[in-house]
């Protein structure tokens, strides 16, 4: 009754697989809501909420706090931007689901797929949200100046591919501890609030400070990328290539974590969740 027609060659596959990711992309966006726009839309006001409420608490503490000669604004927002970007990728692919969920079953459908739409999603989503608050600020306030582009752009690429590392290797741990993955994936959320450093510099922190920090891979994101948005500051306590050797470490682990998951993953498994 239903028949999947196989490609012969290479380049059809790849052509077949890419049109799979978008209507997956496009499935997973239309998720949080029947219109696109409208998903977007909310996206932006919760980005513009979590904003608002940074502002604020960098009023009350005091704008030096920053201890960066620039649009106070800008500072926000790059430390804002990026931890979302994280933090949303860390749900979305966390949250994908296991060997069982029931999309894997069509046959043109893979884990793989999957994984890439809702990764590619995320991206996707922030990205469009980032660009309108960006727009609409430059516009109805006070033109904003980025000194790099190009690396401010790579850095939040790097968030969000950290964001997904990580989340990669919860997936994989969730089906044999469901109840565990939940719990370390709120710690995980939490921690960030504190240690990412949205709302200070690496250079302002002293060897004991810094320590606490270091460990976390979107500390060293945000604090590079505020080297590249404004032109008087270089950080010198931290690295991009610390956080992409994690990334990438931690996408090899939890790529093979999965591989072996989904051997092993069994339907009577839901019953322990």
């Amino acid at each position: 009754m239903f028949h999947y027609k196989r490609n012969q060659s290479l380049l059809g596959g790849a052509f077949t697989t890419a049109e799979l990711i978008f209507y997956a992309i496009v499935r997973n966006i239309r998720s949080q809501h029947s219109n696109a726009v409208m998903a977007i839309l909310i996206n932006i006001l919760q980005v513009v909420v979590v904003a608002g409420a940074f502002y604020l608490i960098l009023s009350f503490m005091g704008t030096r706090i920053a201890k960066i000669r620039g649009e106070f604004i800008l500072f926000l927002l790059s430390g804002v931007f990026l931890f979302l970007t994280h933090i949303k990728s860390v749900g979305a692919i966390a949250g994908v689901g296991d060997g069982n969920n029931p999309m894997t079953l069509h046959s043109p459908m893979t884990m793989m797929v999957m994984l890439a739409a809702s990764a590619l999603g995320t991206l996707y989503t922030q990205l469009v949200s980032i660009l309108v608050i960006l727009f609409v600020y430059s516009v109805a306030v006070s033109p904003l100046e980025i000194q790099e582009p190009g690396g401010a752009f790579a850095m939040l690429v790097l968030a969000w591919f950290t964001g997904c590392s990580v989340g990669l290797v919860l997936l994989a741990l969730k089906p044999w501890f469901p109840n565990t993955v939940t719990i370390l994936k709120n710690v995980y959320r939490r921690m960030n609030m504190v240690f990412s450093g949205k709302m200070f510099v690496g250079n302002a922190l002293g060897g004991f400070m810094l320590t606490m920090f270091a460990w976390n891979p979107l500390f060293h994101v945000i604090d590079q990328c505020r080297g590249f948005v404004f032109r008087n500051y270089f950080p010198r306590n931290t690295s991009w290539e610390y956080a992409l050797w994690v990334g990438i470490v931690l996408t090899m682990i939890g790529l093979l974590a999965e591989f072996y998951t989904r051997k092993h993953v069994s339907k009577s498994w839901e019953a322990r969740r």
